[in-house]
């Protein structure tokens, strides 16, 4: 009789746990959510990594060459240092598009 009453104990207390597992707090379903969370994270993560590099390279750039600044003067606002000519070659499509017209073209009524 006292063998019974332990395999009971033990058969509740492994009912207990088991069900603790499955839908209990840290349960097998909220785990894998976290884990795949921790996957997205990770490469978020990996991503704002990789721009913070760049970044940096290009700060460093800045503070130590006088080339970087000009090539992005060049770029973006259109520097041209004395006695150089600038030069634009367009695609053909973009020579083609109606909104470009020679100088001499008068627009369409």
């Amino acid at each position: 009789m006292g063998g019974r009453w332990v395999t009971a104990v033990l058969l509740v207390l492994l009912a207990v746990v088991h069900a603790q597992l499955w839908w209990g707090w840290g349960n097998v379903s909220q785990v894998e959510a976290l884990r795949r969370e921790l996957a997205a994270q990770e490469q978020a993560n990996e991503a704002a990594r990789l721009r913070n590099e760049r970044l940096a390279a290009e700060v460093r750039d800045l503070r130590e060459g006088v080339e970087t600044v000009e090539e992005i003067a060049r770029q973006e606002l259109g520097m041209v240092k004395p006695n150089e000519i600038f030069v634009q070659i367009q695609s053909p499509a973009t020579a083609a598009s109606p909104a470009v017209r020679s100088a001499g073209e008068q627009p369409s009524r």
